[in-house]
């Protein structure tokens, strides 16, 4: 059985050779680019991933699209930026296809100084923190990586459509029942600057998509 990779960009033509090379057999990549001024969609294409273009601008927006377009039973996301790796897909997704858990999180072992800044580990610690309180599911990070159904993802109906998408998919999941697991996964220091951590535009506007969402997901 393939599995899709959801994989949203935005200016990623120096991190994709690296991702899109180490993806395992098996999982078809579903490059959605999200108005990248660089080559990232020329060289998703060179490298036979399935390109989609997403005009409305927003990490969710991206997400949302592969989500509709991928045709697998399974889906896994993960950032295009080669902070994950691939070949680490199935930690996530075989968990899901054996039917131990609804929806699987990638918890994030930092493997460098580099990878994760300090305050973005403990913004991250603080929010799994609540999440735990406010659902009961055992998550220690609200990680990028992750795996589940299609159709139940679908049912779930997110609106989030910026940074708070992958936070409303757990808080969405766990109101639904779902059982919701974790898989450690190696987090790399990442190719060129986040457009979260690495800008104060992207860390204020992150911060005030949680609180939203947090706010708004009942």
């Amino acid at each position: 059985m393939e599995i899709d990779v959801v994989l949203p960009c935005l200016d990623e033509e120096a991190a994709l050779p690296w991702v899109l090379g180490r993806m395992p057999t098996g999982y078809q990549p579903i490059v959605v680019d999200n108005g990248s001024t660089d080559d990232s969609v020329k060289v998703a294409a060179r490298l036979g991933a399935r390109v989609l273009v997403e005009p409305r601008r927003g990490f969710g927006a991206a997400c949302h699209a592969g989500l509709l377009a991928a045709t697998s039973d399974i889906v896994v996301f993960m950032d295009a930026d080669a902070s994950l790796d691939p070949r680490q897909l199935p930690r996530v997704a075989e968990p899901v296809r054996s039917g131990d858990g609804d929806l699987v999180l990638g918890r994030r072992i930092a493997r460098s100084v580099l990878a994760w800044p300090p305050h973005a580990r403990a913004a991250n610690a603080l929010l799994a923190h609540r999440l735990r309180r406010r659902t009961g599911a055992v998550v220690h990070d609200l990680g990028p990586m992750r795996a589940a159904r299609r159709a139940d993802l679908i049912a779930l109906e997110l609106r989030d459509r910026r940074f708070g998408y992958p936070l409303e998919m757990v808080l969405r999941a766990a109101a639904a029942g779902w059982r919701i697991a974790e898989a450690e996964v190696d987090y790399l220091p990442r190719a060129g600057r986040s457009k979260v951590t690495g800008t104060v535009r992207g860390t204020v506007r992150a911060i005030g998509d949680m609180r939203r969402v947090m706010r708004e997901t009942a």
